[in-house]
């Protein structure tokens, strides 16, 4: 089902006229649709039933609260990358024996905080991380359970900057770097090694990595000689954010699931982001000005790099649609900018376009993933309003940060 849709030429969140919100608030907006979350876990929850997997919602992919609340009514827990993100998703109410600390840098204070708030797992990505965790969960008293992160050298088809199965990535540690570490974290008395984790990178659309990985582990497994109680899979499922791509094939990947965990007697861990928020969120922004170029018109809009960075992080292309839709089109190309005093503050051209005006609205497309998330003051900008459409009604989940509020900084 389709939550983002024209009514007679007219954008539609669910039931709500998206025309009739820039009435009520100030563009730029994010714009979400709880119905197409819902239904987004719901069906990657359906596609590995079989195996029963625990859920983590990739935090970093969008760490708001209410967000956050949704998910954890459908029973989801969280993988976290921070302090800051852990907090959040226990304020959320997700328990903290469903949550997994990963990521390369944790600092002493963060996991001082993950050991006293009892998580899941704190999934390592080093040797002396390890070392480190060992020695303060001594200090605290506790034993901790750790997961040890593998590198598996994949190369999985996506953006080399979300790229991060590879030799040369930063993260986890190599295979035989791996088994070296199994030998030798039974000398660290105060960790129980509960788990195996990987992670190739994000926005894969062919099931065919994410099954390499699989007999990677295997082979992992077998030599480290280790029941490992979790085997954590990470994330990275794709959507399709242009017309000629299709959507990753999760069937055949999870009828190999089941049989993995079926062979090593352990429970699987997903930790989807994209795949549940991408594509339930739309950006909302004015056409602030056009403006005659020597062979295109550029829409700058009141929306920026600041507020939606992915383009010019990634160079990612976002559809922007229009608001109201017209049979009238455009004449010669049309590129779409932001404000922001940089080049690369611009989301898409387009060679044909309808006719569009100043101060026209329009959307720019499956923004959930890494959008708010990503945003930042640059130019001294304020953070933009959230807001969620449930059927009829629509909130606030993110009030528009008071400029005020930046003037002491």
């Amino acid at each position: 089902m389709s939550y983002i849709k024209y009514k007679k030429n007219n954008l539609f969140v669910e039931n709500v006229s998206v025309k009739k919100l820039t009435s009520k608030f100030s563009t730029p907006f994010y714009l979400y649709s709880e119905g197409s979350i819902i239904e987004n876990y719901k069906s990657f929850s359906n596609n590995f039933k079989k195996s029963k997997p625990l859920i983590c919602f990739s935090v970093k992919a969008n760490s708001n609260i209410q967000i956050l609340k949704v998910l954890k009514k459908l029973g989801s827990g969280a993988d976290v990358v921070s302090g800051g993100e852990l907090l959040k998703a226990i304020k959320s109410g997700i328990k903290p024996n469903k949550i997994v600390f990963s990521g390369v840098g944790k600092t002493e204070e963060e996991i001082r905080l993950a050991i006293n708030k009892n998580i899941l797992l704190i999934n390592v990505e080093s040797e002396n991380e390890a070392i480190l965790i060992n020695k303060i969960a001594g200090k605290l008293k506790k034993r901790t359970s750790i997961g040890v992160r593998l590198n598996p050298d994949i190369n999985a088809p996506t953006h080399k900057k979300i790229s991060t199965g590879k030799a040369e990535d930063k993260f986890g540690l190599s295979k035989a770097g791996l088994i070296s570490f199994c030998q030798n974290c039974k000398k660290l008395k105060n960790l129980n090694l509960n788990a195996i984790s990987v992670h190739i990178g994000s926005q894969i659309l062919s099931e065919k990595p994410f099954k390499k990985t699989l007999k990677v582990l295997e082979e992992i497994i077998k030599k480290t000689k280790i029941n490992f109680k979790f085997v954590d899979l990470g994330g990275g499922f794709g959507i399709v954010y242009k017309k000629n791509e299709k959507k990753i094939n999760l069937k055949s990947y999870s009828n190999l699931v089941e049989r993995f965990r079926k062979k090593y007697d352990c429970n699987i861990i997903f930790e989807p982001g994209r795949a549940i928020i991408g594509n339930t969120a739309i950006l909302v922004a004015r056409v602030q000005y056009l403006k005659k170029g020597s062979n295109k018109t550029f829409a700058i809009l009141n929306a920026g790099m600041n507020d939606f960075m992915r383009t010019a992080l990634y160079d990612a292309i976002h559809n922007i649609i229009p608001v109201v839709k017209n049979s009238k089109k455009n004449k010669g190309s049309l590129e779409f900018v932001g404000p922001i005093c940089e080049t690369t503050c611009k989301f898409v051209k387009y060679n044909k376009y309808q006719s569009i005006n100043q101060l026209d609205y329009v959307a720019i497309a499956d923004v959930g993933a890494y959008g708010a998330s990503l945003s930042s003051n640059y130019n001294t900008k304020p953070f933009i309003a959230e807001v969620i459409v449930s059927r009829n009604e629509a909130r606030v989940i993110r009030k528009k940060q008071d400029i005020k509020s930046l003037l002491n900084q």
